[in-house]
């Protein structure tokens, strides 16, 4: 029998006998912080590593362990931890990668703002030397990382929040021809677009706050990786605790299971609505991979499925400032200014006071984020309504 297709995968990933005499059709929820066994020998053997089973909820738990096998298995890698927020699994998996006093960093100077924060405010005061780069222009990062030396190369798969997409493959090879490490934040793609782990990316994070949970009603993030990576990044966990709970990698598990239908319809639907936006008078400029014109246009047609570009699109009200924005916004009344993106519905967000407010005007300029920019992440409602509101409100805000 042939492998499964993606659709059929992430319905039954995770699923699996409970050493019972039945099997639940979805994932129990588990609760307990410690485990006991019936002899001292056997609870030693778990310590040590040598049998499995579970002893404190920090060091494992068997719905959490669940939802690590299910991205796993997304992701095409050997191994996947479960970790508190996506922030969290940042962190965690730039530690595991080696970032330390006196080492250095490449990163796309295209990364979402709180990335960038995390770099510049705890990993650059411990002394970690943090360098940015146009992530698209290759003869510009091969001679960064022959020059810089770094230990680890971060980018996003789609960036956040101009979309830019990254030649993984071509940046794992020059990664690790340089002795690098390839990290890759893949929460915009999500596994249904893209699998950095199979085109040589060492680390694959997700923030499953958005496209892998899906309804906006859940915090937590993965790390998919090798079998030997994961578990030096698992021993790390056990030191800092930014454990995912039993009932997040529930709700995160029962999201993954419509993962494909979502990310379908909300690619088609973006795709329309970046055409609509791209003939609206007072929209100046229009950023979403499925556009021809779109500098990554061709190598998104490459990397992702057929006519499947990502369910964000940016754009630029013409003339407009902080307050025309504010105003556009307010607006709208099916689409939902938001601090988030990935959600069934379709949300906005300003990213000059958002995901990009700790950095400064000139910051955010020099990166191409303009005061005219707002975010769409869009949703599965029926398109038509979206682009009814979106056309609505950009005529009250006129």
């Amino acid at each position: 029998m042939k492998k499964p297709g993606l659709a059929t995968r992430v319905v039954h990933a995770g699923a699996g006998r409970t050493g019972a005499n039945y099997t639940p059709t979805c994932v129990p929820i588990d609760n307990a912080v410690t485990y006991t066994y019936d002899d001292m020998h056997t609870l030693d053997a778990v310590l040590g590593g040598t049998r499995e089973g579970y002893v404190y909820s920090r060091f494992g738990s068997p719905t959490v362990e669940a939802l690590e096998r299910a991205s796993a298995e997304l992701e095409g890698s050997e191994a996947a931890l479960a970790c508190s927020s996506g922030m969290a699994a940042i962190h965690l998996a730039l530690s595991a990668a080696g970032l330390a006093p006196g080492s250095t960093i490449l990163t796309a100077q295209d990364l979402y703002g709180g990335t960038l924060s995390l770099l510049i405010k705890v990993f650059a005061p411990q002394g970690v030397r943090v360098e940015t780069i146009e992530a698209t222009d290759l003869p510009a990062v091969s001679a960064a990382l022959v020059r810089s030396k770094p230990c680890v190369l971060l980018v996003e798969t789609i960036s956040n929040p101009l979309l830019k997409v990254a030649d993984v493959p071509a940046l794992a090879e020059l990664a690790h021809r340089a002795g690098a490490l390839l990290v890759v934040d893949n929460t915009f793609a999500t596994p249904y677009l893209y699998r950095p782990v199979q085109s040589g990316a060492d680390y694959v994070i997700e923030s499953a706050t958005k496209y892998l949970g899906g309804h906006g009603d859940v915090l937590g993030g993965l790390i998919a990786s090798s079998a030997e990576r994961c578990q030096a990044a698992r021993e790390l966990q056990k030191l800092v605790g930014d454990n995912l709970g039993p009932n997040e990698a529930w709700l995160i598990l029962r999201g993954i299971k419509t993962l494909v239908v979502r990310m379908r319809q909300q690619c088609q639907n973006a795709a329309q609505v970046a055409l609509f936006l791209q003939s609206h008078p007072r929209v100046e400029r229009v950023y979403h991979p499925a556009l021809p014109e779109h500098p990554q246009h061709a190598l998104c047609q490459r990397l992702f499925p057929p006519e499947q570009s990502g369910a964000v699109v940016s754009f630029e009200i013409r003339d407009a400032g902080r307050e025309q924005v504010f105003r556009f916004m307010d607006a709208l009344q099916l689409v939902l200014p938001a601090t988030s993106l990935g959600d069934v519905y379709s949300l906005v967000l300003y990213p000059a006071h958002a995901s990009h407010r700790a950095l400064s005007e000139n910051e955010r300029q020099r990166l191409g984020i303009r005061p005219n920019l707002v975010r769409l992440s869009v949703g599965i409602e029926d398109v038509e309504d979206i682009i009814a509101d979106l056309a609505q409100a950009l005529q009250a805000s006129a």
